[in-house]
């Protein structure tokens, strides 16, 4: 580091993914100043994905999706201001202002705020009974204890993305009667080929799950305690519990009204620097620009944050980092694990690799636009996703009727010759 930082102070707003990763390996790069986590949540940081699988369907404690143990955060010391939500930033004076009125001075900003769910604006669906969203560990308690209340456990889950589908998956195995209903013709539309939507849509009817494509809900009635979720065709579902799925909100409020720059997210350069110099942004919340892609994208996943906090640590202690990585993410769904690499958007082909043994499910969809690979799902198959990574960052060109034919699946004998 060019200079001292020791008498120098981070704040960090959101101990998130993104927030506790970054705080950590600002630390290890060298910071030698106070670092001071602030998060709205009172729960001690922990990891979000299992929220919707294996938390939801155990009676584990939150303790044990701990990011980091209470004596990790003492040993490295960092400082944890949990349950305390951040009002305002004042960049002329360097400060954040807390809820209380409270002052706290910064030398250096990191903005995690990353993203709450949407509530779409259903009439009704301020008297409903027992609705949830899914993003917090209160939100998985609250779930938990309403289903064990319910007689009958009749759960409509409006929204058939991954985060909808997971939660179906999940509470299958705790006995509900599960509905998805999802407004676009099929099952993960945005985000994946009609082919993998077509076998998520029969995973889970093989397990009893109901999913109702082109069902746009009008509005949700309530009576006796019991919920009725009525559809523009006229369709109704009963319901004892309902779950919201249909997307996030960015929080991003907070950086808006400081002034910083907002395009689908705060945007950031390569480094995760805002338009301010002294403010860091990372995480869900971010629009940034990725190299490999060429285009600006704000991601939602957990790769996505930890791999902008090392970044913006690093920048913050000048050794210069770029942000350069291939996006992936996963998906658990029954005894299904989904590995996805790459950003299909844009394809114009798809290609079916079938690998299918005794043992189940094995196969992954290969995303090409023209001749260059764009992305692969990958279901029970992690050799594919691995190969699928390599390929995708090295820009090489493959061999198509061999992806599809070949039995010795390996890269060398998937090139174009």
């Amino acid at each position: 580091m060019s200079e001292s930082t020791k008498n120098k102070s981070c704040v960090v707003i959101g101990a998130s993914h993104a927030g506790v990763n970054f705080a950590f390996s600002l630390r290890k790069e060298g910071w030698e100043g106070t670092i001071t986590l602030f998060d709205k949540d009172p729960e001690i940081p922990y990891h979000r994905p299992p929220l919707s699988k294996a938390y939801l369907t155990t009676d584990g404690s939150i303790e044990d999706n701990w990011l980091k143990s209470l004596e990790s955060y003492t040993k490295n010391d960092i400082i944890l201001r949990l349950g305390i939500a951040v009002s305002s930033i004042n960049r002329e004076s360097k400060h954040i202002v807390i809820e209380d009125g409270t002052v706290q001075g910064y030398d250096k900003l990191v903005i995690a705020t990353g993203a709450r769910p949407i509530i779409p604006s259903i009439p009704g669906i301020e008297s409903a009974q027992n609705l949830f969203s899914l993003r917090t560990a209160a939100n998985v308690e609250s779930i938990r204890e309403a289903l064990n209340k319910s007689k009958q456990k009749r759960v409509v889950i409006i929204g058939g993305g991954y985060i909808g589908l997971e939660i179906a998956a999940s509470l299958k195995k705790l006995n509900a009667q599960v509905t998805v209903l999802e407004r676009e013709e099929r099952i993960l539309a945005r985000v994946t080929a009609p082919e993998m939507s077509q076998f998520f849509e029969n995973l889970h009817a093989e397990n009893n799950v109901i999913i109702c494509t082109k069902k746009n809900v009008t509005s949700i009635t309530n009576k006796e305690q019991l919920n009725t979720v009525i559809c523009a065709d006229n369709s109704s579902y009963k319901a004892d519990i309902i779950i919201v799925g249909v997307g996030i909100h960015v929080n991003q409020e907070i950086a808006k009204e400081a002034g910083l720059t907002i395009k689908n997210g705060i945007v950031v350069n390569a480094s995760c620097q805002t338009n301010d110099p002294a403010i860091y942004a990372i995480g869900d919340c971010t629009f940034h620009h990725n190299p490999h892609y060429d285009r600006n994208l704000r991601l939602e996943s957990v790769q996505n944050a930890v791999e902008q906090a090392k970044i913006a640590a690093a920048a913050i202690c000048d050794k210069n980092p770029t942000y350069a990585v291939i996006p992936w993410f996963w998906s658990d769904q029954y005894d299904i694990k989904l590995q996805m690499v790459g950003l299909a958007t844009g394809y114009n082909e798809t290609l079916y690799r079938d690998e299918q043994t005794e043992e189940g499910y094995k196969f992954s969809i290969w995303y090409f636009k023209d001749e260059t690979l764009l992305a692969v799902d990958a279901v029970n198959n992690a050799k594919a996703y691995v190969i699928g990574t390599k390929f995708i960052k090295e820009g090489k060109k493959i061999d198509k009727s061999k992806l599809i034919s070949t039995i010795d699946f390996k890269p060398a004998n998937l090139l174009l010759e």
